[in-house]
Formats: C-alpha cells, structure tokens, sequence
C-alpha cells in the first residue's frame, strides 16, 4: 500500500448562507492512501455523510480543496471525478433490470459483453443476488436493492469507492458474511474505500482507519485499536465500545506517594504515586477535577475492593453484564464467566490504574491512559 489517493484540505460545508447557515462540516483534514479502508463514525447529524456527497461531487464545498489522485476536484462535476458510490438510498435506475444496472458502466466504457457478463456473475454471487438479476428494482425488497446499488459501485474501477451504509437494511446474519467477502474483495484488488456507518462493529470490521466524527469536526483519525485504547478525548472513549466506558467524575489529590481520586459518595480510589509515569503524575497533579474511564472488561470484582451494589445481573449467551451502584453512578462489568448475582448484592469493584483513562473535565481531551503508566 503506498501513495495518497484522496486529501481532504480545511473543508467546511455549510447549508444556507456561510454566515448563518447550519455549519455540518468544520474545517476537516485527512489523508487517505492507496488501498485503504477507511469508516467515516458517527451518530446522524454528525457530517460523515455530507463529506461523502462533498467527495462524490453531489454537495459543493463551502471552503477548502478535495483532490483525488492528485487532481483538484471539488469544483468538476461527480461524472469527471472518477469515483464509485453505493447510495443509501439505493438510487438504481428504474427501466433497468439489476444486471443491466450492474453492468451500466462497464458497457459505457465499451468493454466486451463476455467481460461484462464474467464481471457481474462474479459481483452477483459475492452478494449472493443471482437470482434476481433479470429483475427490476420495484419488484425486490430493500435489503435486494442495496446489494445490488453495493454491487454496481463493486464492479467499477475507479480511484475511489465510496460506500454509503452499504449494509444498513440487511439482516445481521447476511451482514456478518458480506463483510468479510467484500472486504476481501477490495483488498485483493487494491482497491481504495471510503465506507460511511453509525454501526462500529462494522466500522471495526471493515476498517483499516476510523474516522470518528461529531458536530461537523472529525474527533479522532487512528486505527481501531488505537481508537479503543487511546481515545483522543473524551467523546471518542465513550462513543467508541460496546458496552460503552464507564465514566466518572473525580478530584485530584495528591499527598506524599500518593495520588487518589475523590469521586461521589465519598468514594476514594488510592494509587501509589510511582505507578504513574513522571509526565502523567504532574498533569494529574496540575489539574483539580479530572473525569476517569474504564472500559467494562477492564472492570474486576475484588473481596477487598470498593463497594457496589447489583442492580442488575445477566447472561446473554456467552458473557456476564453486571450493572452495580457505584459512587453515585451505574459501574458495568463485563465477564465472560456464567454470574449468578441477585439484585442488591454487595460486591467488590477493584479498578487497576493499568486500564484508567483520564480526561480533562473542561476540554475533554485525554491526559493519559493506562498503556502510559510506568
């Protein structure tokens, strides 16, 4: 994989006047290189899909400059862009069977119907619609019609792809299997994707890079891992996990060897001073009110740990989700061991400083993590 395939330079997207208007996307940079998978995150309204149509050329940019494969683009028209979209929407043409959508642009381009033919048989059985291409797209369902809106922007080849919650109106299970094979499929040949989703297993399981995104301003830019185990702020680390991080506020308090949190209830967490890193230990010390996360799986049950009552307790299947009362707030567990707790039990919550994440209670942003520790 080398090589920069689309930079997005200081975008801002406004609709209606620039001074008034509703500013859904705010100054937005990224690069993306060949053969990337890159998932635009967020909740509705956060501008993941207006940067998208901004890329695809269906909104204008208010500011700044997109170029793709090194051209300037954002000023030509979405047909001389030379990218792919699978719509949310579907968007087939009508008087056109699926296959004769799918094969659209390939015979635009004159390839020979043999090639045509290979190509789409290929695109069909990988989103299993063979059986529906010589139908039209009012006679199938909506899940049918976004695999073969997927399938028509599958088959191109462009410099980028560009997926609109591609997946959004298909069962879990179809879903679970198509993203493996279309992931596969890009990867084999190369190609470059941009895929827009509110879902983060789909983000997670497709993605090379997560851009997550709310309000208009891209929150972070990181692999996966990186997002799950260094949010930049405070938003990244709640809205990214599932079930989400737990969050509380705390006093910082700094005595001798030892640094404590002060949180609600008079709940106290101590730590020696030496299990923070020199740098982390005065950033703490620096600041009054921090807000600390953990992750549920992060979270361990302790015959000496503090307090907490069971407020609920239950298997789905494969894992224990205990929610507890827990320092004026809910503490959620995660165990993979079958638990069986009653309502109102007391149990021990042991928080190791290995898996805190601290935040800045004004700005949100991440002071440290627990990878930071010394």
């Amino acid at each position: 994989m080398n090589g920069t395939v689309l930079v997005i330079n200081g975008v801002d997207k406004f609709y209606g006047p620039i001074d008034h208007g509703v500013h859904a996307v705010k100054q937005l940079s990224m690069e993306i290189r060949k053969g990337e998978i890159i998932a635009l995150l967020g909740s509705s309204g956060c501008g993941k899909t207006s940067t998208l149509r901004m890329v695809a050329g269906f909104e204008p940019v208010s500011r700044g400059t997109i170029a793709i494969a090194g051209r300037e683009i954002h000023t030509f028209a979405p047909v001389k862009r030379n990218v792919a979209m699978a719509f949310e929407g579907y968007s087939l043409y009508p008087p056109l069977t699926v296959r004769e959508n799918m094969a659209f642009a390939l015979k635009a381009k004159r390839l020979p119907q043999s090639v045509v033919d290979e190509k789409v048989a290929f695109i069909a059985k990988l989103l299993e619609i063979e059986d529906i291409l010589g139908r039209y797209p009012s006679s199938i369902s909506g899940g049918q019609q976004q695999r073969a809106s997927l399938g028509r922007a599958l088959i191109r080849d462009a410099d980028l792809h560009l997926l609109d919650e591609p997946m959004g109106q298909l069962e879990p299970q179809l879903r679970a299997v198509l993203r493996g094979r279309i992931k596969h499929y890009i990867k084999e040949r190369g190609l470059t994707a941009i895929l827009v989703t509110h879902d983060q297993t789909e983000a997670n399981a497709l993605a090379d890079r997560i851009a997550v995104m709310e309000g208009g301003v891209l929150q972070q830019f990181d692999t996966p891992q990186m997002i799950k185990e260094r949010p930049a702020n405070l938003f990244t680390g709640t809205f990214v996990g599932e079930p989400p991080m737990n969050v509380f506020e705390a006093s910082v308090i700094g005595a001798g060897d030892t640094i404590a949190f002060g949180l609600n209830e008079g709940v106290r967490l101590d730590y020696a001073a030496s299990a923070f890193a020199p740098g982390v230990r005065d950033a703490l010390l620096a600041r009054r009110k921090v807000v600390l996360g953990i992750r549920p799986y992060a979270v361990k049950r302790s015959i000496d740990g503090v307090s907490a009552q069971v407020a609920v307790s239950q298997w789905l299947g494969d894992q224990t989700h205990i929610a507890a009362d827990f320092a004026g707030g809910t503490m959620v567990l995660v165990e993979h061991d079958r638990t069986s707790l009653a309502v109102g039990e007391t149990i021990g919550i042991h928080l190791d400083p290995s898996s805190l994440h601290v935040f800045d209670s004004e700005t949100g942003g991440a002071i440290s993590h627990g990878v930071e520790l010394a």
